[in-house]
């Protein structure tokens, strides 16, 4: 049963993903793919939300929000593609800051997000 929770996440996650990225590249004219960055950033603050207060909640919801929501909210894959393909056609500045600021955004924002959580729920 465990795996419904999975995919009841899932369910929310990637149209969550999808309708993040379509909102956030429609307001910015670049080749920098601020839409995956955005959805992968907010991944990040929820899932550090959520391991910062699981002590206070329920462990299924570990399955339903990391593994589900926040698995299919944040892709590794089409940032891993999108910075290749900003390298490949010599926007290798943009491809970097991807690399560099999506690394440090995120785990930013997981552990702001833990460490709010625990602030509160601990």
């Amino acid at each position: 049963m465990t795996w419904l929770l999975v995919i009841a996440g899932a369910a929310v996650g990637a149209p969550l993903r999808y309708l993040t990225d379509r909102f956030v590249q429609a307001r910015h004219d670049t080749t920098f793919p601020w839409g995956t960055f955005a959805a992968n950033i907010l991944g990040s603050l929820v899932l550090g939300v959520l391991m910062g207060a699981a002590s206070a909640g329920d462990p299924r919801l570990h399955l339903l929000i990391g593994t589900g929501l926040c698995g299919a909210l944040t892709t590794y894959s089409t940032f891993s593609y999108e910075t290749l393909q900003l390298a490949g056609v010599g926007a290798r500045l943009y491809a970097l800051a991807n690399l560099v600021l999506t690394l440090i955004c995120g785990l930013s924002a997981y552990y702001v997000g833990n460490v709010v959580a625990q602030a509160i729920w601990v």
